[in-house]
């Protein structure tokens, strides 16, 4: 680690320890890496351990370290940013160079709840295609997924691999080439099933996307994610026209 002196004067200790704490997380140590103990930061700048304390504890309110009980404080995993395209989580990750995987979780034909079927055109008691995966990202968990499926379109998906690329095989299998999405976008903390498959704290801070996709018209998809709020973030361009009412826009990175 770089030395910088800290200095008296009008600047606080901690700030100036705040400073040169958040240059080593953002620019010299990885995602993941441990930084010094309070102790060693103390004797290394000449200062309290309260001082210390206090600059870590505003990095790790803003972000960028986390804190393992009997482990130590490390740098924190740099949060992928969301563009709202329609695209597959594999490709996705694939262009960010990671190396995607999806354990499926669940997947049965039964009725859905009648939101559901409202938005996928079904029949009152039809049943429909219910699918639950855990993306990872580079082995990391990354999100959850609990989506239903329009068996009109996707006769027999049980009898497939789904641990891959869905829309790939949407497309490929059944020729369902899905070109348009709506989404809403929420944050909620995590309940226990979905904290134990993201390996997160029950009540962890996620990002919720509902997403309708469909393909010609034709209602395919009705699919909730969770991801993890330390990992992504959601970057919007905004300008002033004034947009039609519904939703509009759709979510790279699910299917």
């Amino acid at each position: 680690m770089s030395r910088t002196e800290i200095v008296d004067g009008p600047r606080p200790k901690h700030v100036q320890l705040r400073d040169i704490l958040r240059r080593l997380a953002e620019q010299e140590l990885p995602p993941g890496a441990a930084i010094p103990s309070e102790r060693d930061l103390a004797r290394q700048y000449g200062v309290s351990r309260i001082t210390v304390r206090a600059a870590v504890g505003q990095l790790v309110a803003e972000g960028l370290l986390t804190r393992a009980k009997g482990r130590g404080t490390f740098t924190a995993r740099r949060r992928m940013d969301v563009q709202l395209y329609l695209e597959s989580f594999t490709d996705d990750m694939r262009r960010r160079g990671l190396l995607p995987a999806t354990d499926v979780v669940e997947c049965v034909e039964e009725v859905p709840p009648t939101e559901v079927s409202v938005a996928l055109g079904l029949t009152p008691h039809e049943p429909a295609y219910r699918l639950v995966r855990l993306r990872r990202a580079d082995g990391v968990p990354l999100a959850v997924e609990r989506g239903w499926y329009n068996p009109r379109l996707v006769p027999d998906l049980t009898a497939h691999d789904l641990s891959e690329s869905l829309y790939t095989l949407l497309a490929d299998t059944y020729g369902v080439q899905l070109d348009h999405a709506g989404q809403t976008v929420w944050a909620e903390g995590s309940d226990v099933d979905t904290a134990r498959l993201l390996g997160v704290r029950t009540g962890s801070p996620l990002l919720v996307f509902r997403r309708l996709t469909g393909s010609q018209g034709r209602p395919v998809e009705d699919m909730t994610s969770w991801y993890r709020g330390d990992l992504y973030q959601v970057t919007m361009q905004l300008d002033r026209t004034v947009p039609e009412s519904g939703p509009t826009s759709a979510k790279g990175g699910t299917s």
